[in-house]
């Protein structure tokens, strides 16, 4: 009985921390709830590139994303669709043009020379706009627009700052020089990033790096005017700079830095056009009414749960009822907790987990009458009906996480969506059906005023019931 009351007392203390996560952090909505833009975006070939692959459409998903989070938009879906588009969903924002305007266009990347006595100036600077990106993570996570907004004017404000600092070469070293740029490994974990020009980008670097090799400033490349790496030139090559068109950034890098720095100067070098398209705008007022809508189905459904577990199964259908309570409950919050998006088809994975709660409830409860049935005590049943349930319960389980897994690696975005809400879903209620409903059965029966067979079998005798 000591265990009961000390996982009642967990049960109990996890409501309450589930009601104030509910209460301080909403869950984020998606585009078809919150309303706002979906763009398409094609990636266009040119004489140059006659084929867009798979390296291709990657480096410029990451200028897309680059260029979105500079938006301010809270949980933005960026994903590719075939061979050479980018689909763009903007939740929240309701002027695609200006997002168009944003998006569209080729990345812009650019070598520049640090000027003179701006060693100290940058430091501060490069200092200052790790912390504001380091919060402006927390604040996407939050969702508090205002304060996001505030942080995004900073951090342009600071990009600006750190841009002034350095200047164009003469003729500009761009990115249309750069042929390739990729990650490589070193000795240890650390990874290097190499880059290689063409003759003429070959040419100017080497005349860049001579300028600054020795001198304590560093190279400024930046993608769409923003710094993304500084490295500095050693003095041995202060006589002829780095010649041959190739070149070794060294930072110490892990395996994933690497490989995203050389995906972003890819998507700077590369000269292709980009154009929108397929715009799309979805109303709020169409997400309002999905998100009433879907409430009321899922009430409504629940109230005829609840009456139905009433009915059928007496005192464990209202217990079944209080834990699918508890099982909602600490789902939102689990939702809230994750930062997961929610779409209609995530409320729906929502509510068909409500139903596989359900449903492990009414096989112990089966359970539990067969056992009644066959004259067995109150209590053996109870606790042999949640032990021959379980490997039944576990074995439906296992098969919708399998399922839910297939679902979110294969598909898209919305798809995506209804197979994490329902996975965490299952996850939540094997701990709602197993230790919640399980708790209260127990509870129940060592109340003497509980302890009567009708309230959990009615067709059985309490005459025919072995001592409890």
């Amino acid at each position: 009985m000591q265990k009961q009351r000390s996982l009642l007392a967990l049960i109990f203390v996890l409501v309450i921390a589930a009601i104030a996560v509910i209460a301080t952090i909403p869950v984020p909505l998606g585009l078809d709830l919150r309303g706002g833009s979906q763009l398409t975006i094609q990636v266009k070939t040119t004489a140059d590139i006659k084929q867009i692959t798979e390296r291709e459409l990657e480096a410029v998903k990451k200028v897309v994303e680059g260029r979105i989070n500079g938006l301010g938009v809270s949980e933005p879906v960026i994903q590719t669709v075939g061979t050479d588009k980018i689909l763009v969903q903007l939740p929240g924002v309701n002027d695609p043009e200006q997002a168009e305007r944003v998006l569209g266009g080729t990345a812009q990347l650019e070598f520049r020379t640090q000027k003179p006595g701006t060693e100290t100036q940058i430091f501060a600077l490069q200092a200052s706009r790790a912390e504001l990106k380091a919060k402006q993570q927390e604040l996407r996570k939050s969702n508090d627009q205002g304060a996001l907004t505030k942080n995004l004017e900073e951090l342009k404000n600071n990009n600006q700052a750190i841009a002034e600092l350095f200047e164009s070469t003469n003729p500009p070293l761009t990115g249309q020089y750069l042929e390739n740029a990729y990650g490589e490994p070193t000795q240890g974990n650390n990874w290097n990033v190499a880059l290689r020009f063409n003759q003429k980008g070959g040419e100017l670097f080497a005349q860049l790096t001579k300028n600054l090799a020795g001198t304590g400033r560093s190279i400024g490349i930046f993608l769409d005017n923003e710094l993304i790496s500084a490295p500095n030139v050693p003095l041995q090559f202060a006589a002829t700079g780095i010649t041959g068109g190739s070149a070794i950034i060294e930072g110490r890098f892990t395996a994933q830095e690497a490989n995203d720095l050389g995906v972003q100067l890819r998507g700077g070098a590369l000269p292709v056009p980009v154009e929108i398209a397929e715009r799309r705008t979805v109303g709020a007022t169409l997400g309002k009414d999905s998100i009433e809508r879907s409430i009321y189905a899922g009430v409504a459904g629940l109230i005829l749960v609840f009456i139905f577990m009433v009915f059928y199964y007496r005192l464990p259908g209202m217990i079944a009822n209080i834990a699918l309570v508890i099982y909602s409950l600490l789902t939102w919050a689990t939702f809230s907790l994750l930062g997961v998006t929610l779409t209609l088809p995530g409320i729906a994975g929502f509510i068909l987990s409500i139903g596989m709660a359900v449903d492990a409830n009414v096989l112990i409860f089966e359970r539990t009458r067969e056992e009644l049935q066959a004259g067995k005590s109150l209590y053996r049943s109870v606790e042999s009906g949640f032990y021959r349930a379980f490997s039944s319960i576990l074995d439906s389980n296992v098969t919708t996480w399998i399922a839910c897994a297939a679902l979110f690696w294969l598909g898209s975005g919305l798809v995506k969506g209804f197979a994490l809400t329902l996975a965490l879903g299952v996850a939540v209620s094997m701990f709602s059906a197993i230790t919640c409903s399980r708790t209260f059965m127990f509870i129940a029966i060592s109340i003497p005023s509980l302890r009567k067979t009708e309230l959990y079998c009615p067709n059985v005798s309490a005459s025919n019931q072995a001592e409890v």
